[in-house]
């Protein structure tokens, strides 16, 4: 924070990005694996939409900078996966509460699409770090699950699938986010960050 900083253009926010991204992937392994009950779930309501106020700030400056991949990813993240995430987490618990039953398939609708598209855009994930594509394909495996469980296609005895690519996915990308900030803070690669996989070479 007391660093000086002569350069008047913004800082890379990928860093944030992940963080809150990681802190989404423990607290749903937490919550699929049964380490929490669905008790947690207005507490997680709002760890989602503080990640979604970090997403949508990282989504547009990444657009801004022309990052095309990741800006997106990071909006629609921002969006779906944290704000209607973590709202529904404490509409859902609330109206539970109340008695009142929700027909919640229609979040397996909604995930189609937003699965469909992670998995569609993971070929452009290959040309970053190998770290950032090993979180992509790490959610690229627990998402259908999720949305299969959702639509009531699966049973809730496949969630141990999703929690641990979630697990995964959210211990590459505090690693990645520690790797960016320490690297770029010392000007040299003190942890160590692949380049991309070679894609037909």
């Amino acid at each position: 924070m007391n660093q000086d900083n002569q350069i008047k253009e913004w800082s890379n926010p990928t860093p944030a990005g992940l963080v809150a991204l990681a802190i989404a992937c423990f607290c749903f392994f937490a919550l699929l694996s049964g380490k929490v009950t669905h008790d947690a779930l207005p507490l997680l309501g709002c760890w989602l939409i503080g990640g979604f106020v970090v997403q949508i700030v990282v989504a547009l400056l990444d657009l801004k900078g022309g990052n095309s991949t990741g800006g997106n990813t990071f909006l629609f993240f921002s969006a779906f996966f944290m704000l209607v995430g973590g709202l529904e987490m404490i509409i859902k618990f609330n109206m539970a509460n109340k008695g009142i039953v929700l027909d919640a398939h229609i979040d397996g609708w909604a995930w189609i699409v937003l699965t469909s598209a992670l998995i569609l855009w993971t070929p452009a994930f290959f040309k970053s770090t190998r770290l950032l594509t090993i979180v992509v394909l790490a959610l690229d495996v627990s998402l259908p699950f999720i949305t299969l469980m959702d639509l009531g296609i699966l049973p809730k005895t496949y969630a141990m699938i999703p929690a641990y690519g979630l697990l995964v996915a959210g211990v590459v990308a505090i690693y990645l986010s520690s790797a960016i900030v320490v690297n770029t803070a010392f000007g040299k690669k003190v942890y160590p960050l692949p380049g991309p996989f070679k894609i037909g070479q």
